[in-house]
């Protein structure tokens, strides 16, 4: 009997889709056995994939790690193990840029097997109840922000990808020199109209996460919409939670529709594994068409196969989750991947909680922002000389 152990986050999309695609990839190899541990969604986003990479034949990670991962050898890159076929079928089924996420230093090192942006969800029962209709503006969500209905998530790392958000809005790409982090202008605006929304909500979104966002929002009866959090197909399947959350696109504001900051979790298999062709092998069964619109979407996961978000069956267990979101999903950005990008991330999620904390000023907050993005990508610079 052959094991492999897999690591990813605890929560029914991250955790029940690899226990089912485990089972059914065990029924079809008798000789094999995958285990699969988690950790928690802030440890997915930030802990350490070189120690992770030692210890799991199998890591669902998050893209920004891609470059760090490249650089030390940590995966296997899938271009030089699995058909050309196979991965020219993933990217041409990718959901937005998923897929390309994965890609760095012209290498594969990961599967999309799991696609999420931040999207809007509402209780349509509040506010059918009292007569309201879901924000399509920023100026509809503000009102109903004021009125004590809306919810965002507002941790740290949450708060730097809404931040990203709105400085797009705002007319720039964030991060789009080595020099500083945007300009003071846009950087104004961006984070005034954040820390207005974040004011206008409870106090308790500053410490919650998306999940911790959509569980509230279930279990409450004034917490009406929330505008933007990474996407949890979960909450919009009937039963699942104690209400359902219809999901939907984001306001418009300046610049039409918010272009929200690609999210998603891949699929690598360590280069340490003395497994590696098994674990390529379920790599592949776990992304492949049938499975991804299959086992996969019906154990709770969230695909990143673009045929899986239209399917029929996928939409129907899901309140139509997939295709009310997948423009929102195609239109995302992708934030930056350079090795190091993660320390940066955790650094400036800092700085824009302390801002909306109302803990620093705007010079400060400004200031930081660019410095820090100076020090890690020229920390970047110095490694490739």
């Amino acid at each position: 009997m052959t094991t492999l152990r897999g690591i990813t986050w605890n929560h029914t999309r991250g955790f029940l889709p690899k226990v089912a695609t485990a089972q059914r990839f065990q029924e079809l190899h008798p000789d094999v056995e995958i285990q699969w541990q988690t950790r928690s969604l802030q440890a997915f986003a930030d802990f350490s994939i070189e120690q992770l990479a030692a210890k799991f034949d199998l890591l669902v990670i998050d893209h920004p790690s891609i470059g760090e991962a490249a650089t030390h050898g940590l995966f296997v890159p899938f271009d030089t193990v699995l058909p050309k076929s196979f991965l020219d079928d993933q990217a041409a089924q990718s959901v937005g840029s998923s897929h390309r996420s994965y890609e760095y230093d012209g290498h594969q090192w990961a599967l999309a097997i799991d696609a999420a942006t931040p999207v809007s969800t509402a209780r349509r029962d509040l506010l059918d109840r009292d007569g309201l209709s879901v924000p399509q503006t920023w100026d509809e969500l503000m009102q109903l922000a004021k009125a004590g209905h809306v919810v965002v998530p507002a941790i740290p790392i949450d708060s730097l990808m809404n931040l990203f958000m709105l400085w797009l809005d705002e007319g720039e790409i964030p991060c789009a020199t080595p020099e500083r982090f945007g300009s003071d202008e846009i950087g104004e605006r961006a984070l005034n109209a954040l820390r207005e929304l974040v004011t206008a909500c409870d106090p308790a979104c500053l410490k919650r996460n998306p999940i911790q966002t959509y569980e509230a929002m279930t279990r409450s009866n004034s917490l009406f919409y929330c505008p933007f959090a990474y996407g949890y197909s979960n909450y919009s399947r009937p039963a699942y939670a104690g209400a359902l959350l219809e999901a939907g696109p984001l306001v418009e504001r300046k610049r039409g529709r918010l272009r929200s900051t690609l999210g998603g979790a891949g699929l690598a298999v360590s280069a340490a594994s003395p497994h590696r062709e098994l674990a390529v092998d379920y790599a592949r069964f776990v992304a492949s068409a049938s499975v991804q619109a299959g086992i996969y979407v019906q154990a709770g996961g969230q695909p990143g196969y673009r045929a899986a978000w239209l399917d029929a069956e996928a939409n129907h267990l899901s309140n139509q989750y997939f295709r009310r979101i997948l423009s929102t999903l195609d239109e995302a950005w992708q934030r930056p991947r350079y090795p190091g990008y993660i320390e940066f991330q955790n650094d400036a999620g800092q700085v824009v909680h302390a801002w909306l904390r109302g803990e620093s000023n705007l010079r400060t907050t400004l200031d930081t922002l660019n410095r820090l993005h100076r020090d890690y990508t020229q920390k970047q610079l110095t490694r490739h000389q």
